[in-house]
Order: C-alpha cells, then sequence, then structure tokens
C-alpha cells in the first residue's frame, strides 16, 4: 500500500477547507533527540499528506515553540496542528492555547506522545526514530477527521463544601468564609480538629498543638460564612462542577442544640464511664454522653446508644433529669440536608496503622509496648494521665525507652511507602522523655534518618547533642522473656546495629512504635462516592502530581492534606490553602467553561438496553421511558468513554474520539513507516 492511499476508514470528511496540517517535533532538550532521529522524523513527516509544514524545533513548549505555531496558522494557513513531544497531560493545554491566539479551534489540535512513550521507553534510537514517526502518523490522520468543539459554559454556585474537619479543611474553609464564600462543613466525628488534636507539641518548634489548633477551631465554630456539621456524612453527590447537590445525614446527637448550653453537667452526672475513649486511644474511659475534649467545637455532647443505659434498657435518663435547659431528646432522630455547591474539598485525613498487624513487635500482647498515638495521650497534660508517664499498670515510672521508627511504613509487607512524619515525631518524642523523665536512656531505632522539612535537621542535630541513643537497623524481635534477673518486666529489643555490624539486645521499660500513616479503610468507597479515583494504597489521585497536585480528574472536586498521601502539618496547611485559592478563583470568575469532550446517544439507534445507565460511573446517563431510549446529561458527563465502548449497537459516540478518528490513528500508527533512504 503507497503513503498517497486512502486508508481503510475512508478519508476525512470534506467540510470547509482541506486539511493543511502543521507538524512540530521536539527535541525536548535532550530527553526526546537524546534517543530519536528528531530531525529525520520532521523530514519524513514533510512527505506525508495533509502535511504543508514540518518543523523540528529543541523546545516547543517555550514561548518561541508556540509562536512558531502561530506564525504558521497566520502566514501558511495550516488548519490543522500536530505537536510531537511529551505527554498530553504535560502541555496539551499549553499548546491548544497557542492555536487558539492564532484563531485555530483548540480542539483541531494532536499530541503525539514521543518522550514517554518513546524515547524514554528504549535506547534503540533506530526503533525509537521508527516508532515516533508511526506516532506522528497516527496522530495526523486522526487531527484530519477532527472537528471544532465549543467548551461549555457553566455557571458557578459560590458555596462550597468541606468534607472532613481537620487541620486541611479548618484551613481551606477558613480561607474561603474570610473571603466573603459560605462554606458547609461536614465532620463525622462530633468534634473538628482531627489528629491534631489529640497531639501534644508540634515538631521541629514544639509549640503547643492545641494552642495552635483551637482559635482555629473556634473560629469555624463562630464564623458567620461556615456552616458545620459535625456527627454527620455525606450520603450521596449529584451534578458537576459549579452545580453539585449533595445530601448530608446529620446523626442523631440526642441534644438538642438550641437548647443546649454546652455546661457539662449530662456528662459530669452520667453514672456509666466504662466505655474505651477513642480519643485517648483506648488508654481512657468515658461516659455514654460525651464531648471528644474540652475544647471540642461544638460544644454539645452526643449520647453513645450503642452504650447508653436508657437505649439498652429503658432505664436511667439521669442526663435527662439534670440537664436544666430540657436538652436531651431521646426520640431525635437521623436528619437528611440537601445543600446546593459549586466545588467540593476532601480533607478526610488518613488513620494510623495499627501494629497488631507485626505480631513480633508484641504490641496488644506485651503491656509495656504503645502506638505513637497513644504515647502522644499519655504525655499530654490534658491526657489519661495528665502528663505522667507511667506503665498501664498507672503505677511504674519508666526510665528507658525504645522508639522503634517506621512501623507499617517503607516494608514491602505493609507499605512500600515512607509516612513522612515518623521520624521527626520520633525525635520530638525523644526529647518530651529526656525533658520530662529526668536520668531517662532514650533509644532511637532508625533506617534511614529523614529530616527534609524547614529546621527539621536541626532539631535532629539537637537531638543528638541531648544524648539519644541512635541505632541504625530494623528491629526483628520485641520480647519480654528475661535473661538475667535485671530484665524481669522488661521489653527486649533484638536488632541489628548498621554501623557496627553486629546483633544487639537492649532491654527497656517501654517500647513506642512509630506507626505509619495509612488511607482510611473506607477510602475507596468514599471516592467512589465522589467520582474520584485511588492509588494503590487508597490515597485520593490528583490531577498531575506536579502540575495540579490539588485537583482531581473530577471538575470541581479538589482534594487537600494526608487524604492524598502522608505529609505533616505545614504542608497539610499549605495544600488546604492553595485548594481554597484555587475555588476562589473560580467563584470569582462566576462562570467556567467546561471541556467539550462529552458522549452523545443516537436516539434513532438506541435500543432501550441501559446498559450505559448501569455502567456510568457519573450517573450521567438517564433512560426516558415514555420514549424508551437513553440520554445522556452532558454537564454530568465527564467524557470517559465507557459507556462508548460498552453499547451493542454503536449508538453512543464521543465527542473528539469517534470512531472514525480513533480508526483513523489506529491505521496510522500501524502505517508501513520504513526509514526513507530504504
Amino acid at each position: 500500500m503507497s503513503e498517497k492511499e486512502t486508508l481503510k476508514v475512508g478519508a476525512p470528511p470534506k467540510v470547509g477547507a482541506p486539511p493543511k496540517v502543521g507538524v512540530y517535533v521536539c527535541h525536548c532538550g535532550s530527553n526526546i533527540a537524546g534517543v530519536v532521529d528528531v530531525e529525520a522524523v520532521a523530514e519524513w513527516a514533510a512527505t506525508q499528506r495533509y502535511v504543508v509544514v514540518s518543523r523540528a524545533y529543541k523546545f516547543m513548549c517555550s514561548s518561541l515553540g508556540q509562536e512558531l505555531i502561530e506564525n504558521d496558522i497566520k502566514e501558511q494557513g495550516i488548519n490543522r496542528v500536530v505537536v510531537a513531544s511529551c505527554s498530553p497531560h504535560m502541555h496539551e493545554k499549553t499548546f491548544q492555547n497557542a492555536c487558539a491566539r492564532a484563531g485555530l479551534n483548540p480542539f483541531l489540535f494532536e499530541m503525539a506522545n514521543i518522550r514517554e512513550h518513546d524515547s524514554w521507553a528504549t535506547k534503540d534510537r533506530e526503533a525509537a526514530t521508527l516508532k515516533a514517526k508511526a506516532l506522528v502518523k497516527g496522530a495526523v490522520e486522526r487531527v484530519v477527521r477532527q472537528e471544532p468543539l465549543q467548551r461549555i459554559p457553566v455557571d458557578i454556585n459560590p458555596n462550597t463544601l468541606v468534607v472532613g474537619g481537620g487541620v486541611a479543611g479548618i484551613t481551606a474553609a477558613l480561607e474561603l468564609a474570610n473571603g466573603g464564600n459560605h462554606v458547609y462543613m461536614v465532620e463525622r466525628e462530633p468534634s473538628i480538629g482531627g489528629h491534631m488534636a489529640q497531639l501534644d507539641k508540634t515538631f521541629p518548634t514544639l509549640d503547643c498543638s492545641a494552642c495552635i489548633l483551637t482559635p482555629k477551631m473556634v473560629e469555624v465554630g463562630q464564623h458567620d460564612n461556615v456552616t458545620l456539621y459535625t456527627y454527620s456524612e455525606v450520603e450521596s453527590v449529584d451534578g458537576y462542577v459549579g452545580n453539585f447537590t449533595v445530601k448530608i445525614r446529620k446523626r442523631a446527637r440526642h441534644v438538642n442544640e438550641d437548647l443546649c448550653t454546652g455546661c457539662g453537667i449530662c456528662e459530669e452526672k452520667c453514672p456509666k464511664k466504662v466505655v474505651d475513649d477513642g480519643f485517648e486511644v483506648g488508654l481512657g474511659k468515658r461516659k455514654a454522653i460525651y464531648r471528644p475534649f474540652p475544647q471540642a467545637v461544638p460544644k454539645y455532647p452526643v449520647i453513645d446508644t450503642e452504650n447508653c443505659i436508657y437505649f439498652q434498657s429503658g432505664k436511667c435518663r439521669n442526663c435527662e433529669r439534670v440537664c436544666p435547659t430540657g436538652a436531651i431528646d431521646y426520640e431525635q432522630e437521623d436528619e437528611i440536608i440537601e445543600i446546593q455547591v459549586g466545588n467540593i474539598i476532601l480533607a478526610t485525613g488518613y488513620k494510623m496503622f495499627d501494629p497488631k498487624q507485626i505480631p513480633q513487635y508484641g504490641y496488644g500482647r506485651l503491656d509495656n509496648v504503645y502506638t505513637s498515638m497513644e504515647f502522644e495521650r499519655l504525655v499530654n497534660a490534658a491526657g489519661p494521665t495528665e502528663g505522667k508517664i507511667v506503665l498501664r499498670d498507672g503505677v511504674t515510672e519508666p526510665k528507658s525507652f525504645a522508639i522503634v521508627h517506621c512501623v507499617g511504613s517503607r516494608d514491602k509487607n505493609y507499605h512500600e511507602y515512607c509516612s513522612k512524619v515518623c521520624c521527626m515525631y520520633s525525635l520530638k518524642f525523644a526529647h518530651l522523655l529526656l525533658e520530662r523523665v529526668p536520668g531517662a536512656e532514650v533509644y532511637q531505632f532508625y533506617i534511614d534518618m529523614r529530616t527534609p522539612g524547614k529546621g527539621y535537621e536541626e532539631f535532629y542535630h539537637r537531638l543528638l547533642h541531648e544524648g539519644v541513643h541512635f541505632v541504625r537497623g530494623r528491629v526483628a524481635n520485641i520480647t519480654n522473656v528475661p535473661i538475667t534477673p535485671e530484665e524481669e518486666g522488661k521489653a527486649i529489643v533484638y536488632v541489628e546495629d548498621t554501623l557496627v555490624g553486629k546483633q544487639r539486645r537492649i532491654p527497656v521499660d517501654m517500647v513506642i512504635l512509630s506507626s505509619a500513616l495509612e488511607a482510611h479503610d473506607d477510602a475507596r468507597e468514599v471516592a467512589h462516592l465522589f467520582g474520584m479515583g485511588c492509588d494503590f494504597d487508597g490515597f485520593f489521585t490528583e490531577r498531575h502530581p506536579k502540575l495540579d497536585p490539588v485537583a482531581t480528574m473530577t471538575e470541581g472536586i479538589f482534594i487537600a492534606g494526608a487524604c492524598q498521601g502522608p505529609r505533616d502539618i505545614p504542608d497539610t496547611v499549605a495544600q488546604g490553602a492553595a485548594t481554597a485559592a484555587r475555588i476562589a478563583g473560580l467563584i470569582k470568575q462566576q462562570t467556567v467553561m467546561m471541556e467539550p469532550i462529552r458522549a452523545s446517544i443516537n436516539p434513532d439507534l438506541c435500543s432501550g438496553c441501559r446498559i450505559c445507565n448501569d455502567l456510568c460511573p457519573y450517573n450521567a446517563i438517564v433512560f426516558h421511558e415514555d420514549t424508551g431510549v437513553s440520554e445522556v446529561i452532558t454537564a454530568l458527563c465527564q467524557g470517559c468513554g465507557t459507556c462508548v465502548a460498552a453499547c451493542p449497537i454503536e449508538a453512543i459516540s464521543g465527542a473528539h474520539f469517534t470512531k472514525s478518528q480513533v480508526m483513523a490513528e489506529i491505521e496510522g500508527v500501524l502505517w508501513d513507516v520504513a526509514p526513507v533512504n530504504s
């Protein structure tokens, strides 16, 4: 078959001016040109049908590279553009904007990825050059079949939903609210604050965590532009960027918030204090009616119906009798609240890895082995022991301590990723122990010390001078089997000290396991609810890890904080503010333009089988009972193509990804692109 023959899929439709394609091949410094013969690809592309201009340039994404395209559109009259360079995720918008500036519809542009798909995949120069030609050929054959599309204008509702009341959500909510925009905040716990509310000090400055966080919590609770729904969860999300309809289940506190003054008498007089306190991670007990902690926002208590005597046996009602304002309401039921918002921020945070999964560390079996969060509450002046460091018997004061790093992280058996904060909070623990336990012996068992933040390395060196014993090596086992009488009642840590090259056996009074940060158990369900993706570890997936780390693939939905991956408080706060800034920009625009890449159904072909209705991940397809056909709600469609592929009679087509376009690209890639001189 000669190069001038028509492809099997047929020639492009004869609409408007005949196709005149400009091809631009990027060197990308040496990223592409170091493997691909870029000049040869450009010369070869010039011989292809429809191509009237073909150039090679070192950096097509530069201002000069974009000017090349703009000038050729204006002066050479090209009406289709192909750029062979890097991933469309990186620069598709860049080149679409260049086309638009020159007066060409941006959807008459196509990108061939000859970097990630070619030069970065092989060292074979001849094979890489041949593949680059094939990718360019496919892009050319596709672009001549593309049609001009228009972006869809959408009005932006200025209200925003923030899901999660930790420091990321609090930061985002206050940034938006202080800018004059209304925010709805949903938190599943009875109080906002998240994990930061449980901490004692923050590294490396050793500021009081509550002192930093509590004023922000109070500001959220009192802000005129914030509607706070605690003890609540999102039930459903419908709509699209600018126009989301969200249903929230506000769980019954069995306390009338309009009458309650937060005096605490009900909690004081409740006769049942046998419930493990989740806020104290099991180190203390709470009542059946409770507030998670004294600084809780809102200040209203909640009745734990699973442990309340009245709800279990119909007796007691003591809290009702002692309440001075009559705020106790045993008949209160869950409430479904529907709100309209334009954008959504997910700041759902993380959970701590359960060390029971590593049985050799003895957690749950040995009384003197603690998790990092348990130690946070133990050392906290507002904790169950009022800051006194004692063992579980409440009497024994430990004098020697082992802090074990990377429990559940940097481990192929659990999580391969680094949790980022473990080294630093382990160093913080060591400092607090030396400060509060006279003559304490503190051992740090680490793999590598990772201190990349501002002031973090200095904090590490401070601990070196304070006399902490650093042992480089992964702990193999922790046992309570003594060899000498002096070891009775101690935890014995077995470790290989890689710096001295020998096995060590170190008895201590207390072991603190620096647990990994991991995604919530229901993270995948939450991602599905909001139409997002998760990575293999369960953390929410961003649109682009470098260029767009706070947006998701679903327009109008953003992520902030540790729900995206482990991070410390400064990074979490920065992300919370970043999401607020992005949304504030959208609100100021009032109208945004949605991509026109959407599916559509031909009603004359639709058989009403409803396969597409069940498969659409965005619930964008409705079935009309009266006509017996389905229809795509354009504003809800995200252009994923699931319905297009699934339709058994090809009644659904996807704009910008029609069958003729896709088949033409495939045929082009499979074209005979043997070297020109062969």
